[in-house]
């Protein structure tokens, strides 16, 4: 075998080969020549060696060419015979598959006839016994009136024929046949009167009545009637009377009035008695229902439960259908009635324009609509579409003009407003307000407030629903009345104190520093809530520390005006209602954030707006702020052009622009420009945007998942811009309480073309520590009466310090000539203003720092380092950097290489820092 595998290797194709041969492009014609060109006795006999064969083939003399020749004429001759017994294999395989197919088919096809026509006779079987049951019943039926009609044609014959001499019969008959109707006409009346207030033994009674009479199920359909009729006639009477009453006459047109038209003349002073008294009517009514069902459940329970000693084949079967019949009729009627209600009550709530009510007397509204609503969820699974869209009409209408009148009331209280403190306790918290107290009773939205007080009043009551609560006695609709409770606030504080001991010894605490060095009073300084660097412990630090206390406990409070608290009563009111009413919950969360929006934008216009200091370049308004702001007066700020030229809904939607009142004057530098109301007016804005944020998760519940993305822009695009004004308003403050002007003035007196070392700095650095040192007194001042939080006095320190350091570079740019010990004399004043500055702020690192040190150093640079500065550097000027290039390399560098770092400075864009 080992002598042959050379021999089969040459012979038999491998399988990669075989792939290679069928992969190949089938040619029909080439393939058939090839199969032709196989010798016959390959086909003879299962026992022909074809090895053998080959070999005996061979000539003589072996030639390699000619083996590896016939060798693949071999392989295609393989290859060919290899994909015909495929698509032999592959046609028997398919024949075969036809044959399963074939089967299969008749198989199902039996089996589909076999059970669709045994399916088809066992329903139509059921049908028959359904018809034959209906038949046999209508058949005992006719027989029973074929036995009455034969008994009465007997009578009236006997009495025609046998007795028509007597009168007394036919009297007896006619007399017979009256009783009956007035039975029956009695029993209605009775029936009528289980409507509004049902009793038990007579309602017994009245069935047992008409079970005898055999008419159970008519007793049933004038029942429904009745309450119908009791549900209209109740309405009109409650609303009539209120109607009369008002009018004051005895004029009987109101009687004659469709009960629609008549809601319409119901007074604004008696709207809330009225629909008090109609709910009230209605719970009767719907009580007495819940009651009548409940009579018949017992009732058929109590005659479908078997007694010893009983038995139950010998029930009926009318009473079988009678039970079946009053079960299905009461439970259709559930819905029907509540209709009516909802129908009655909508007349009466679109009848009456509400856009002029008070908002507590329009809650009450609400709360009493809210508790019908449960009612109505309880007595038979309604949401009360029809409730719901009504008062969702007279809601939106109502807070429409309600938030209108908001806006021009926060106009006025914004241009009236002094920005003077508002004195709170220390611990203040919005739920502290009367107008939050709903939040801590954590109750579903849809759950009146009423039914809530009565809930936390009386924890064994809460699982029970309404009509177990009420079943005896009493109504939920007379809760308000007796819920309506003084509750009082104590969130005010005496000047802003928590006590006049504590303001006093304050404030001589503070009187008994005066001999304490400028550069360490950091009364101002909240040191609560900021890392300040450690000191050493001395009598200056200690008493420093007494001031620290002296801020947290002067005013741990909140920052804010009587305006602020204005709006977050008004922020609460707004929750108020949407929690009581959830559909309008996006129109009121949209209004909510309309308030906010307009105390923005108007802290913004009274003190951060000024045109000149915005185009500083520092960056003092972000982008998102600018948005914000711009958005805000697009959609809400009626500008003089809107007047004239906007539509009459444009302008009804907005809000003219706010004006500072004045009483307020920013333009005085003894008290740093109103430094105190900029703090009143900023800082109130940032606890009111801390308020939002507390009240964001509450407001998330209730919004609509659609509207949801509103609600989320507002916080990230308005309500995290709040502390943001901080930049702009207090960068006015910065750039007029120091002169930088007069700083630059003395710079430019300074020599700097020196020839000599100097150990002394110059004046002008003695002078601007000078206003700084003033700056730090009067921030002390203002302190005393408005606390200064730790980032407010970040803030102004840092514009101050960045301004005084480009003041600083602006002077340096000035210089027209300037040596080598010029630029040491520079880095000299610096290093001596660093050094008293960070005496008198904690703030670390000092701002633009590197701003001055990197220009003056830039004073050394080469031309080819120089040119590359250029490029780096572009936070500073043009004017600055051409400085650099004519003072400091004018003298080292010809006029070609100076124009060509003039040009590279002309043509770079330089977005300002």
């Amino acid at each position: 075998m080992a002598d042959l595998s050379p021999v089969e290797n040459l012979r038999i194709p491998s399988k990669e080969e075989l792939r290679e041969l069928r992969e190949q492009p089938i040619d029909p014609q080439a393939e058939q020549e090839i199969i032709d060109s196989i010798e016959e006795i390959y086909f003879s006999n299962d026992s022909f060696d074809m090895v053998q064969h080959e070999l005996e083939k061979l000539p003589p003399e072996l030639n390699l060419q000619e083996l590896e020749e016939y060798r693949d004429k071999l392989k295609r001759q393989q290859a060919a015979v290899s994909e015909l017994e495929r698509v032999t294999a592959l046609q028997t395989n398919l024949q075969l598959a036809a044959v399963i197919c074939t089967n299969a088919r008749r198989q199902l096809s039996v089996s589909k006839e076999g059970f669709t026509e045994a399916s088809l006779g066992l329903l139509a079987n059921q049908r028959r016994r359904q018809l034959l049951t209906g038949l046999l019943k209508s058949l005992r039926t006719i027989k029973t009136l074929v036995k009455f009609v034969n008994l009465l044609y007997f009578l009236h014959t006997l009495t025609a024929l046998t007795f028509k001499h007597y009168s007394c019969i036919s009297e007896l008959n006619s007399k017979l046949q009256d009783t009956l109707e007035q039975i029956e006409e009695q029993l209605d009346v009775a029936l009528s009167k289980t409507c509004k207030h049902f009793d038990v033994s007579h309602y017994t009674k009245v069935q047992l009545a008409y079970t005898l009479l055999g008419k159970t199920q008519t007793a049933m359909d004038q029942l429904h009637m009745h309450f119908t009729q009791a549900i209209h006639n109740t309405v009109f009477q409650v609303v009539l009377g209120y109607v009369e009453l008002c009018a004051g006459n005895a004029d009987t047109k109101f009687q004659k009035m469709q009960y629609k038209d008549l809601c319409t003349h119901i007074t604004l002073d008696s709207y809330i008695p009225c629909l008090t008294d109609l709910c009230k009517a209605l719970w009767e009514v719907m009580l007495s229902y819940h009651r009548t069902m409940q009579w018949h459940e017992a009732h058929d329970k109590k005659e479908t439960t078997p007694t010893p000693g009983s038995n139950m084949a010998t029930e009926s079967d009318e009473s079988v259908v009678d039970r079946s019949y009053v079960k299905k009729k009461l439970e259709h009627g559930l819905t029907r009635i509540w209709q009516d209600v909802q129908l009655k009550v909508k007349a009466y709530i679109l009848g009456t324009d509400m856009s002029n009510f008070k908002y507590d007397d329009f809650i009450v509204v609400l709360d009493v609509i809210s508790r019908l609503m449960q009612v109505g969820e309880e007595f038979c699974g309604s949401k009360s579409e029809v409730l719901q869209e009504s008062i969702k009409r007279q809601s939106v209408n109502y807070f429409k003009n309600y938030h209108r009148a908001r806006l021009e009331e926060l106009r006025m209280f914004l241009e009236n407003e002094t920005w003077e403190l508002c004195p709170v306790k220390s611990n203040f918290n919005i739920a502290q307000l009367h107008e939050f107290k709903f939040m801590g009773q954590c109750r579903s939205p849809s759950v009146s407030p009423s039914r809530q007080a009565v809930s936390s009043t009386s924890p064994a009551q809460e699982e029970q629903s309404l009509f177990q609560q009420y079943l005896q006695e009493g109504n939920p609709f007379e809760m308000h009345a007796e819920n309506k409770e003084e509750e009082t606030e104590d969130v005010l504080a005496s000047n802003g104190y928590e006590s006049d001991e504590l303001e006093k010894s304050v404030y001589q605490d503070y009187d008994s520093d005066s001999d304490v060095p400028e550069e360490l009073k950091q009364d101002y300084v909240d040191e609560q809530t900021g890392d300040v660097p450690l000191k050493s412990v001395s009598r200056e630090t200690i008493r420093s520390k007494k001031k620290s206390d002296y801020n947290l406990n002067k005013t741990n409070a909140p920052i804010l005006t009587n305006t602020t608290l204005n709006v977050i009563r008004l922020v609460g009111k707004y929750m108020q209602m949407m929690n009581i009413l959830k559909p309008i919950a996006f129109d009121v969360i949209h209004c909510v954030s309309q308030l906010f929006d307009y105390y923005l934008y108007a802290v913004y216009t009274f003190f951060g707006r000024n045109d000149m200091y915005e185009s500083s370049g520092l960056g003092l308004i972000s982008s998102r702020l600018r948005t914000t702001l711009n958005r805000i007066q697009e959609s809400l700020i009626d500008m003089f052009g809107a007047r004239v030229h906007g539509t009459a809904e444009d302008r009804k939607e907005k809000v003219p622009s706010p004006h500072l009142s004045q009483l307020v004057v920013l333009t005085n530098s003894g008290t740093l420009y109103g430094l105190a109301q900029r703090v009143v007016a900023t800082e109130s804005l940032v606890f009111l945007a801390e308020q939002f944020e507390s009240l964001q998760s509450h407001l998330d519940t209730m919004m609509p998942a659609a509207k949801k993305p509103f609600l989320q822009q507002f916080y990230s695009q308005t309500v995290s811009t709040a502390s943001e004004l901080r930049k702009p308003i207090y960068w006015i403050v910065a750039a007029k309480a120091i002169d930088y002007e007069q700083m630059l003035l003395m710079m430019a007196g300074v020599k700097w073309d020196i020839r000599d070392i100097m150990s002394q700095h110059n004046v002008y650095v003695d002078v601007l520590l000078k206003e700084f040192e003033q700056f730090n007194k009067r921030l002390g001042d203002v302190s005393r009466h408005v606390r200064i939080p730790l980032p407010v006095s970040n803030v102004l320190w840092e514009h101050c310090i960045r301004l005084a350091n480009r003041t600083l570079v602006e002077g340096y740019a000035n210089v027209k000539k300037c040596s080598n010990e010029g630029r040491a004399l520079m880095q000299l004043d610096f290093q001596q203003f660093l050094m008293k500055l960070e005496k008198l702020t904690d703030l670390r690192p000092i701002p633009d720092k590197e701003f001055v040190e990197t220009y003056i150093k830039a004073y050394y640079l080469t031309e080819n380092d120089m040119e590359q500065f250029i490029k780096n550097h572009r936070e500073y000027s043009m004017k600055q950097l051409a400085n650099l290039v004519n003072v400091c390399l004018g003298s080292h560098i010809n006029k070609k290489a100076r124009q060509k770092l003039l040009a590279a400075i002309d043509d770079i864009d330089r977005p300002k820092r």
